[in-house]
């Protein structure tokens, strides 16, 4: 069967044909009634699938054809979990689709002439970090994720989570359900820092004097790293217990993240991303100087400092007092400023080298208009967003930036997300090295 119309309808039961044509943002199949795209959950592209139409919403019957790429999801949990997406999707066709997403969001935003992708997808159960949603019921207390547009389902399995994170979980929910606190929704953060398991927990009402003796003694029996209380109405974070320093390393340098800081989502993921930005570096000298915006704890900046000096802005002011207090005596300057209401201007890069940016999901914002117009010749961006990474390409590629580099990353395995490492640069002299060594490699590649 060809085509995206509907081949067989029923009038009487609503009942319909269609063939998936390709995967939505969400990674729900994408098929067409009438000219009008519709959205079907669990199917993948080149499938044939009956569907019911009620009320504009197709549910799906039963796949007729299915995809070559189509597995057996792991986990029982799948379809009802909001958790993953695709676990029906082999992981080789699942990271190439994130590819793809990343190249459609540079080709849209105006790049051609698009270097190789180098791709790097984590392996299940490496999850280091997870924002946990937790509720109390009658005689039990659930954590877990929510399903899609919906309640948070008991994770009582899960292929994503590191294992230290998931065996936390029966524990924990004990000792939640013995807290006066939680008294219906709330959260819990993990981090699994080199320190151990970092909590940062939100609950309806405050902590009791007996809830927190609870939580210390909780957070000794489980040699937790600390376990910190987040007030949901004016978003405050006071430590509850802390067994001792708590401590995650970047590029070999010690750090002590605040509570609920941001942690690539795994390590191995992390190690690639690292990579590919090192790599992504132009030859630097003593002094040039490069720029990183957006730089959290450290994540990058200490990897970075080993090639020369970094100045590191950040605009959340505990993560970065963090990396200010590990920058002593290395080649690192950090600044606390909102670059969303003070992005640095032109003037404030005229003696950058090049720029490291790890935007927040929205994309760089008021950023990179000033970026772009200023005389930076190199830039680094880290992507966890192809939307926000099209509209701010859109307007590096207007200020003359062309990319030389491509890393994709799969860290957060069977979602939708992607993370991607873009190398960019309006260097002429670099551009032309960068196209005649891969035009070289190309032509090795075809005479071998």
């Amino acid at each position: 069967m060809t085509g995206v119309t509907t081949v067989m309808n029923d009038t009487l039961t609503g009942v319909s044909e269609l063939r998936i044509e390709g995967l939505g943002a969400a990674g729900d199949g994408v098929a067409h009634i009438n000219g009008q795209s519709v959205f079907i959950p669990g199917t993948l592209p080149g499938e044939d699938v009956q569907v019911r139409l009620s009320a504009g919403h197709p549910e799906l019957i039963s796949i007729v054809h299915s995809s070559p790429e189509r597995v057996t999801p792991p986990c029982s949990l799948f379809g009802e979990c909001g958790g993953c997406a695709l676990q029906h999707l082999s992981l080789p066709a699942l990271l190439e689709w994130k590819s793809q997403r990343v190249i459609h969001a540079l080709t849209a935003a105006g790049f051609a002439d698009l270097p190789s992708a180098r791709l790097f997808q984590t392996k299940p159960g490496t999850r280091r970090r997870m924002d946990f949603a937790i509720q109390r019921v009658p005689g039990a207390v659930i954590i877990g994720l929510h399903r899609r547009n919906g309640d948070p389902v008991d994770m009582a399995e899960c292929h994503i989570l590191h294992p230290a994170i998931f065996e936390l979980l029966v524990p924990l929910r004990e000792v939640l359900g013995s807290l006066g606190a939680l008294t219906g929704r709330g959260s819990l953060m993990v981090n699994l820092l080199d320190s151990g398991p970092d909590l940062t927990l939100q609950t309806p009402a405050p902590l009791t004097s007996a809830d927190r003796a609870k939580l210390a003694a909780f957070a000794r029996a489980h040699n937790l790293s600390r376990i910190s209380w987040q007030d949901p109405k004016n978003q405050g974070i006071e430590t509850v217990a802390q067994s001792g320093a708590v401590r995650e390393e970047f590029g070999g340098v010690a750090v002590s993240p605040p509570p609920s800081a941001f942690l690539q989502a795994a390590a191995d993921a992390e190690n690639a991303i690292v990579t590919a930005v090192l790599d992504g570096l132009p030859s630097l000298n003593k002094k040039d100087v490069t720029v990183e915006l957006f730089a959290g704890c450290g994540t990058l900046t200490f990897p970075m400092s080993e090639k020369g000096r970094v100045m590191a802005y950040e605009g959340n002011l505990a993560a970065a007092n963090c990396l200010k207090a590990a920058a002593g005596g290395r080649r690192v300057d950090g600044f606390h400023r909102d670059l969303g209401r003070q992005p640095l201007l032109p003037q404030d890069l005229k003696s950058t080298r090049a720029v490291v940016l790890d935007p927040p999901y929205a994309g760089a914002g008021a950023q990179t208009f000033p970026l772009a117009k200023s005389a930076v010749p190199d830039i680094i961006y880290v992507s966890c967003n192809p939307a926000a990474l099209e509209k701010d390409g859109r307007t590096l590629w207007n200020a003359g930036f062309s990319v030389i580099g491509l890393t994709i990353v799969d860290q957060f395995l069977w979602s939708t997300e992607v993370e991607a490492v873009i190398v960019l640069s309006r260097d002429a002299k670099r551009i032309r090295r960068e196209s005649s060594r891969r035009s070289h490699n190309d032509l090795f590649r075809s005479d071998s």
